[in-house]
């Protein structure tokens, strides 16, 4: 039993942590979304309502972020853009990772060790799928025509 113990706890841990870095890119517009329905049943627009408006504002933050990555043709402004999707997405996996081995190490330095180790991959993933996001530009620099 303490086999099995052992290994649905790996396999948990290892669901959490494909979880993790499959959302990652999703952290910017969930915390818009959750920020925005906050905000609206604050101001009265009750639960359902709120949950309404916080789903727009997500879906609506995750559209202009693809959306001014295939139009934009500066190289800095797409990176820009990219850190701000990728800055939360870290932020998040920092977090996540500091959870999960704070109930496994004592030593809180190497806890944070390991959190930013966690950070950093987060961040990568979160950047080659943000970057995956986008529409190819040419390969010259000028914005494209049709």
């Amino acid at each position: 039993m303490i086999i099995l113990g052992t290994f649905m706890s790996v396999a948990a841990i290892g669901a959490m942590c494909w979880l993790l870095f499959t959302l990652a890119v999703f952290a910017l517009p969930f915390a818009t979304g959750l920020w925005t329905g906050l905000w609206a049943y604050d101001v009265g627009a009750g639960w359902f309502g709120s949950i309404l408006i916080g789903g727009f504002a997500a879906g609506l933050t995750l559209a202009v972020g693809q959306a001014l990555l295939a139009l934009i043709p500066f190289v800095w402004a797409r990176l820009l853009i990219v850190a701000a999707f990728v800055a939360p997405a870290a932020i998040a996996g920092y977090h996540a990772i500091l959870g999960i081995v704070r109930l496994t190490m004592p030593s809180e330095t190497w806890q944070v060790v390991f959190a930013v180790v966690g950070a950093v991959a987060v961040g990568i993933t979160a950047f080659t799928r943000v970057v995956g996001m986008a529409a190819p530009g040419p390969s010259d620099g000028t914005p494209a025509r049709s």
